[in-house]
């Protein structure tokens, strides 16, 4: 790769919408608003649909458009400069065409290597990691954008009072968004060093802890669930494998946990957060979470955490950010560096 590095230029994030408090969904729902607040420690979520009507007000691609136009504008720099879009997502508006192509033709994009790739909590890093090395050997500068809209999957006028549980969590655990950066061979405007990216896969004969359902016209009365969480398994899952991320990435960059200056936990939800937290036990770093906010609106958080983290940072800091994927249980994280 000739020695080349990757510099994160710019960043922009979009959230649609007014924000959604406890007792707004509480009352929707017809379950317990404190139930909300202490199992899932999420204070407010952004959806794509208006709460009351279930109106479509935002796609996918209008969020991740705005996300990436905002970007554009931090960089100073014109969109015919970009030279490739790589997106990650779980929840795209349609299989065909690529969401990422409906985005880049908002953007007046045309005549650029587009990829989109198919993922949840890890998406945005895979993003990161493809466009990445696409800067590195080619020189290039992309556009990496991460979003989803999981409220398409959520009845909110359905009646719950029989939901499982696996199911109910999903109404109030997650929300609606997008980000975007920026990514250069160069570093100008923010001058951050992407310095690695964490990318793997380990589910091998394990049970799937997250399973998001496509429904044909075939199939759609099948009587399935559009999304269902194994809680329990998650919960026992993802600390322990936060921790191996975040020192297996300490140990390829030769950092010390003492040089680390922010941390960017996973962002299931904020108690799950704080859990974490508790585990990797890193009282010299600061951390950057956004969930408790936002909700868990899966591949725009990572973005979301660095906006905040950039606001935050100084030259010579260092921070890393830990995401993992309990679908088919994937480990995922970056580290930055400011100049």
């Amino acid at each position: 790769m000739d020695g080349r590095e990757a510099y994160l230029l710019s960043i922009g994030t979009a959230l649609p919408g007014d924000p959604v408090d406890n007792a707004q969904l509480a009352k929707a729902l017809g379950v317990s608003e404190e139930w909300i607040e202490v199992f899932i420690g999420t204070r407010t979520r952004h959806f794509a649909r208006d709460f009351a009507t279930g109106e479509v007000r935002w796609s996918l691609a209008d969020l991740c458009a705005a996300a990436a136009e905002r970007a554009v504008a931090a960089a100073g720099v014109d969109a015919a400069s970009i030279d490739f879009v790589v997106m990650g997502t779980a929840t795209p508006d349609a299989l065909m065409p690529a969401t990422v192509n409906m985005v880049a033709d908002q953007l007046g994009l045309d005549q650029i290597p587009t990829y989109q790739l198919q993922s949840g909590c890890a998406g945005a890093v895979q993003a990161l990691d493809l466009a990445r090395t696409l800067v590195t050997s080619t020189g290039g500068t992309g556009l990496v954008i991460g979003g989803d809209v999981c409220s398409k999957h959520l009845d909110l006028r359905r009646d719950l009072t029989a939901a499982a549980p696996s199911e109910l969590v999903n109404y109030v655990l997650f929300g609606d968004g997008a980000g975007a950066v920026l990514l250069g061979p160069e570093p100008t405007g923010e001058a951050v060093a992407l310095r690695r990216v964490l990318n793997r896969v380990t589910g091998l004969g394990r049970k799937p802890g997250q399973v998001i359902e496509w429904f044909g016209m075939a199939d759609r009365d099948s009587g399935k669930q559009a999304i269902n969480e194994d809680y329990k398994a998650i919960e026992e899952s993802v600390p322990a494998m936060a921790e191996e991320i975040l020192w297996e990435l300490l140990d390829e960059l030769g950092w010390s946990a003492d040089e680390l200056d922010y941390l960017l936990p996973p962002q299931l939800s904020g108690t799950m957060t704080a859990k974490i937290n508790s585990r990797l036990n890193l009282p010299g770093a600061v951390e950057v979470s956004c969930v408790a906010d936002t909700g868990n609106n899966g591949n725009a958080l990572p973005f979301l955490q660095t906006e905040l983290l950039l606001k935050q940072m100084t030259s010579g800091q260092k921070a890393l950010a830990v995401a993992v994927e309990s679908s088919k249980w994937l480990k995922a994280g970056f580290a930055l560096e400011k100049l």
